[in-house]
């Protein structure tokens, strides 16, 4: 049986999406904030902390951005194979809900149309979108804003097999050292491993989506996620990059087989909020 969507749902979705991702802080970031003001150290370091708890729980009784950044809307579909969209063109519903939401949620427009000519388009699309063909008859869509403090710091390299897992986690640590303080930390961190270029990159952005506090299904990634942490928060950068333990709340690591000659490693850094929310239709 095909099921059937509208265009006008996904417009209204993506539209309420949009809105509810910049206002309201994830439960599971706000407990990882609770958590780190009780074991940071630093007296500067738990005011920071405290003020963003509170930052939060103002956009929420409020309904205002957590931050003034309301970044670029990158968009992930998960598309039902049975389900069949009707009422005009998918991608640019996806579009028009970014630009009604930003539009009607008085969030900041930050897309500029190119990359060299620099004029703002007033609506903050065109949207990232990354869709994937799943099966079963609903679509899953998640809006993910990206404020570029954080998608600045993010790094590529493709090492070699013989460099190894020693040169990966240097690579993931010296990343977010060179980044100190510019992406508004404590981060989220997702790192992508294997695949191609452009593939690893975009399994350290779906890394973010990953529920903060999550364990790894792979045992061996699990323990090398606790590692990299504790080497990150060793950093000393800490909350607003004025020093703590507190530099990172998590890091995520996903992976993906690759070709024999190579290892890229994709180090997609978040500020604090990592704002991420989902609907289904």
């Amino acid at each position: 049986m095909i099921r059937e969507v509208t265009t006008e749902q996904i417009i209204r979705l993506v539209a309420e999406l949009c809105q509810e991702s910049n206002r309201i802080l994830g439960p599971d970031i706000q407990r990882a904030l609770e958590k780190a003001l009780e074991r940071e150290e630093s007296p500067t370091g738990r005011a920071c902390l405290a003020g963003l708890i509170e930052n939060a729980a103002i956009a929420r009784t409020e309904q205002l951005p957590i931050c003034q950044d309301t970044g670029m809307a990158v968009i992930f579909v998960d598309y039902g194979q049975e389900v069949h969209v009707s009422g005009g063109d998918f991608t640019e519903a996806i579009h028009e809900g970014v630009r009604r939401g930003y539009r009607e949620g008085f969030l900041r427009k930050s897309v500029v149309g190119d990359p060299f000519q620099r004029v703002n388009t007033g609506d903050n699309t065109p949207a990232i979108l990354h869709t994937r063909i799943v099966p079963g008859d609903r679509l899953t869509i998640t809006v993910a804003p990206k404020g570029f403090g954080s998608e600045n710091m993010s790094r590529l390299v493709m090492l070699t097999p013989a460099q190894g897992l020693a040169a990966a986690k240097e690579f993931i640590v010296e990343a977010v050292s060179q980044a100190g303080a510019n992406p508004c930390p404590p981060l989220v961190i997702g790192v992508g491993i294997g695949g191609t270029m452009e593939y690893a990159a975009l399994l350290a952005k779906r890394a973010l989506l990953r529920e903060v506090g999550s364990v790894n299904p792979r045992s061996d990634l699990a323990l090398l996620e606790e590692e990299l942490l504790e080497r990150i928060n060793q950093l000393g950068i800490g909350p607003q990059g004025l020093g703590g333990r507190c530099t990172a709340l998590a890091v995520h690591l996903e992976t993906y087989p690759t070709h024999i000659a190579g290892l890229p490693v994709a180090v997609n850094i978040s500020c604090h909020v990592t704002r991420h929310r989902s609907g289904i239709l």
